[in-house]
């Protein structure tokens, strides 16, 4: 598959190169500005080197009525390293902006998670090694690979 190929080379190592840093930027602010669908967000952290606020284009998943964020990076991702400085502290934009603590989940708690946000992040999906549609016995295979957070609102403004 072409797409695959193409979105893991973005990604050697584990790890956006330029294009890849170019594209999450404009995703970044797309998703942001709340022109695009509810579920594509923008996650705001502050960089553990840099001190830096960084912003990180998501989709967030949502399981009986409570919304997630997911590491298709697994837990090395940038952004999973710099909410543990911060005490799991950030800002999600997505037409408004709230401040938010996000609560990791227990690895048997995740294989839904994980269905449900490979259904609305096609992107995703070259970083998983199991289908969108695969039975939750193959998600509960892979699930200790792939961080999952409880997006907790903190306060939020308009």
């Amino acid at each position: 598959m072409v797409f695959s190929r193409w979105h893991q080379w973005m990604y050697r190592g584990g790890h956006p190169n330029a294009m890849a840093r170019a594209i999450n930027s404009l995703t970044a602010w797309v998703h942001s500005s709340g022109i695009s669908r509810d579920y594509l967000v923008t996650l705001e952290v502050v960089g553990r080197k840099s001190g830096k606020t960084i912003s990180f284009p998501l989709a967030m998943a949502v399981a009986d009525g409570e919304r997630y964020l997911v590491s298709m990076l697994g837990p090395e991702a940038n952004w999973v390293q710099n909410l543990k400085t911060t005490g799991y502290q950030a800002t999600l934009r997505h037409g408004i902006t709230e401040r938010i603590r996000l609560q990791e989940i227990e690895v048997a708690k995740r294989p839904p998670i994980l269905r449900a946000y490979l259904k609305v992040a096609p992107g995703a999906r070259p970083h998983f090694p199991v289908s969108k549609d695969a039975p939750l016995a193959e998600f509960e295979a892979v699930a200790a690979d792939y961080p999952v957070f409880r997006v907790e609102t903190m306060d939020s403004d308009t």
